[in-house]
């Protein structure tokens, strides 16, 4: 009973305390910026503006990735201008091609030797094609992609859009601005495009 009572005395003894809000340190942005730079010493040329913010970038940190809505769409406007659309109209390439390039997740690293080709690493955040074991959660599943929207040829271009930059689809995605960083060339998008919506491809059986 004791013990009862010496737990109940102690409940309101916090109650009791005066609530003390979670404040949020606040850092300086500089500060920030300096540190980014200087765990980066000693980066081939020109790779040191790879740490430099764009517009983007750098509200969407201002922000945490949630920005009010004039500048949501100021950033949906600025990217979706920035998008470069095959010549040839056509966003859809072979889909064989587009599973290499998801699952290939090299390139884009100064360690990299010359003409390392890079790849989307797509698995790395989506569950795609249904035979594949190992894949990450940070993004949704992309399984059943094309069919779910009927192999729509405009849902296929918003598509091509989302993976050239991401942005331009929703600002301040996590998704990398494959196209927009030439992390991807053209035809690996459009091959990526083929692995999503190819009725034949394995994300779609």
């Amino acid at each position: 009973m004791k013990s009862k009572l010496c737990i109940a005395a102690l409940l309101v003894a916090f109650t009791s305390l005066p609530a003390f809000a979670q404040q949020s340190a606040k850092i300086d942005p500089a500060v920030v910026e300096r540190y980014v730079k200087s765990a980066f010493p000693k980066v081939p040329e020109g790779w040191q503006s790879r740490v430099d913010q764009d517009e983007t970038q750098r509200v969407c940190t201002q922000y945490h990735n949630e920005p009010p809505k004039a500048e949501f769409d100021k950033i949906l406007a600025r990217e979706k201008a920035a998008v470069v659309y095959p010549a040839d109209g056509k966003v859809i390439g072979n889909w064989k091609e587009g599973q290499k390039v998801a699952q290939n997740g090299r390139g884009g690293q100064f360690s990299d030797p010359p003409g390392t080709v890079s790849g989307g690493n797509c698995y790395g955040c989506h569950q795609l094609s249904g035979t594949e074991v190992s894949f990450g959660t940070l993004g949704p599943s992309l399984r059943s992609y094309g069919k779910d929207r009927k192999f729509d040829p405009a849902e296929a271009k918003l598509t091509y859009a989302k993976i050239y930059n991401s942005n331009s689809v929703l600002p301040c995605s996590n998704m990398p601005r494959f196209g927009y960083h030439k992390v991807l060339t053209e035809q690996q998008i459009k091959d990526a495009v083929a692995y999503l919506f190819d009725p034949e491809s394995p994300v779609n059986k």
